[in-house]
C-alpha cells in the first residue's frame, strides 16, 4: 500500500468517524420516512456526513499534493502550496458553526430562536467582511472568524442550560435524558476546550509544534464524541426508553400529526 494513502488515511481519528458515518447511514435509513423529512434527525445526519466529508478530504489533500497545489493556486495562494488549512477553515469554521447554531436553535425557547438567527446572520457577514477584505484570507488561518463562531456558539449554549435550569418544562424533565443535553454539553466542552489551539494555530504551529500536536489530540477526541452524540440521535427509535421527550423542539405539522406530538424517539 502506497505510503503516502496510509499516512494521510490510515489513523485512529479518519477510521473512528468513517465507522460513526456508516453507522449513521445505517440507523438513518432504517427510519420511517416521516422521521427522516423531521429535522431532529436530519440535522445531526446532515452534520455527520459533512464533517466526515472535509475531514477525508483534508486528508485526501496530504495525499494529492497535485490537488493541494492546484487548490491553493486557485485561491490565490502560490507562496505555501503544501497548506491545506483552507478546508478546515470552510469546513469547519464556517460551514459547521453555522450548522451547529441551527442545531442550537432547534433545542431553545422559541422566543430565543430569533437571537440564534441575528447570530448566524451576523456571523455570515463577519466571514464576508474578514475574509473578501483580505484581513484574513481562507487559505490562511482566521483567528477573528473561528473567534466569532466560537463565541456565538458558547452564546447559544448559555441560552439553552439558562432555560435547562429556570423552565419549569426543562425543570419536569430528567436532563441526563435529554438527548439535547448531551449535545449541548459536547458541543460546549468542544469549543471550550479547542478554543486556544484553534484561535491561535499558526502561532503554535510554528512555536511550539509538540504542544499543538497535544491540543489537536483533544480535539479530535471531543469531535468522535460529539459525532457519537449524533449517531445516537440518529439511531434513538431503537432505543424508546432511554430518552425523554424535549421540551422544545421545532417541527412541521403534516396531516396525519398530532397537534402536539410527543417528539420522544420511539420506533
Amino acid at each position: 500500500m502506497d505510503s503516502r494513502f496510509v499516512e494521510a488515511f490510515v489513523n485512529w481519528y479518519l477510521i473512528l468517524i468513517d465507522i460513526l458515518l456508516v453507522l449513521g447511514i445505517i440507523y438513518f435509513l432504517k427510519l420511517p420516512k416521516e422521521k427522516r423529512a423531521n429535522s431532529f434527525y436530519w440535522l445531526p445526519f446532515l452534520i455527520l456526513s459533512f464533517t466526515v466529508f472535509y475531514e477525508n478530504l483534508g486528508a485526501y489533500t496530504l495525499y494529492d499534493f497535485e490537488f493541494r497545489k492546484a487548490a491553493n493556486a486557485f485561491l490565490g495562494n502560490t507562496e505555501n502550496p503544501r497548506f491545506n488549512i483552507w478546508i478546515f477553515n470552510i469546513g469547519n469554521k464556517h460551514i459547521s458553526t453555522i450548522l451547529f447554531l441551527f442545531l442550537i436553535k432547534s433545542w431553545l425557547e422559541p422566543y430565543k430562536k430569533k437571537y440564534v438567527n441575528w447570530m448566524i446572520i451576523t456571523f455570515f457577514i463577519v466571514i464576508l467582511i474578514l475574509q473578501f477584505s483580505g484581513i484574513e484570507p481562507v487559505y490562511l488561518n482566521q483567528p477573528l472568524i473561528f473567534t466569532v463562531g466560537a463565541n456565538l456558539i458558547l452564546l447559544g449554549s448559555g441560552f439553552y442550560f439558562i432555560g435547562l435550569m429556570t423552565n419549569e418544562q426543562y425543570l419536569s424533565v430528567n436532563p441526563l435524558r435529554l438527548l439535547s443535553f448531551w449535545q449541548m454539553t459536547f458541543i460546549l466542552f468542544t469549543y471550550s476546550l479547542t478554543y486556544i489551539s484553534s484561535a491561535s494555530l499558526m502561532y503554535l504551529y510554528t512555536n511550539y509544534p509538540q504542544l499543538l500536536a497535544s491540543l489537536l489530540k483533544i480535539d479530535w477526541v471531543m469531535g468522535v464524541l460529539n459525532l457519537a452524540i449524533l449517531v445516537l440521535t440518529v439511531a434513538s427509535p431503537r432505543f424508546p426508553h432511554l430518552f425523554e421527550r424535549e421540551p422544545y423542539f421545532e417541527f412541521k405539522q403534516s396531516k396525519n400529526t398530532e397537534k402536539v406530538p410527543d417528539l420522544s424517539p420511539q420506533i
